[in-house]
């Protein structure tokens, strides 16, 4: 038995999210799963480092499968090259200890939030950012995420369909960078709850806009109510960016 990794790049447009569903085959994962099931002539289950929603992109989502396959690494390749669909890329692929498991072994992820803040909106980028024109005051939206740091429940960050039974989750930092009218939001931490990540993007939006006051959020966390959070962002502006999984946490820069 081989334990195979794979770092995928995927733009999540057209598809209900990484979770294989019963109802459609439109998911990152149900579509890899078919190629490396035919692949190695074997059924195969894929083991993600987390869940993506329908929309979200992943610029490194990092995957693992088990195969009693003999094909070599580069053949494999190769092969997922070829056969998956174009919006879904293996960028690397390595054979792994058989121990290795890409959700369980994660220390922390990392997600970009990329914030279109033009005036007029770019065509090309539709999809791949949120376009929101408004001017934005970023001091506040830094001394926002001051508040975010560290351990924290997070229950006013997660949607009604968050099924985890801890809402405890730590936040390792937030970075926001400005740059030729766009504004990149980075978010590292040891794990996230359903929808937390727009949930925090669209509570800085409010910060940003005046609606609510950067000192505040320290009440809604003790609040744990949804209710006083910002709305969910949209998903084509989101990809999840890095997945950690040695001691060493490193600021990435932007693509």
């Amino acid at each position: 038995m081989r334990n195979i990794k794979i770092t995928i790049k995927y733009d999540g447009s057209k598809y209900k999210g990484w979770q294989r569903l019963k109802t459609t085959d439109s998911t990152i994962q149900a579509k890899i799963e078919a190629v490396v099931s035919k692949m190695t002539g074997e059924k195969i289950e894929i083991i993600g480092s987390g869940r993506t929603d329908a929309g979200v992109h992943a610029i490194a989502q990092i995957a693992n499968f088990k195969t009693n396959s003999q094909m070599n690494i580069s053949k494999m390749h190769e092969y997922l090259y070829n056969y998956l669909p174009h919006d879904i890329v293996v960028i690397n692929i390595e054979e792994v200890d058989i121990r290795f498991h890409s959700r369980y072994n994660a220390l922390s992820k990392t997600y970009l939030y990329k914030i279109d803040n033009n005036k007029i909106h770019d065509p090309f980028l539709r999809k791949y950012t949120t376009h929101i024109p408004d001017k934005f005051n970023i001091d506040n939206m830094k001394r926002a995420c001051k508040h975010l740091i560290g351990e924290h429940d997070f229950s006013s960050f997660k949607s009604s369909k968050s099924k985890k039974k801890s809402s405890v989750r730590t936040i390792n930092y937030i970075d926001i960078e400005v740059e030729n009218g766009f504004i990149d939001i980075k978010i590292n931490g040891n794990g996230f709850l359903h929808n937390m990540v727009r949930i925090i993007v669209g509570t800085l939006i409010d910060v940003g806009h005046g609606k609510i006051k950067p000192d505040y959020i320290n009440n809604i966390l003790k609040s744990k109510d949804r209710s006083l959070a910002g709305s969910t962002a949209y998903s084509q502006g989101l990809y999840l960016y890095k997945v950690n999984y040695n001691d060493t946490l490193k600021k990435e820069t932007s693509f």
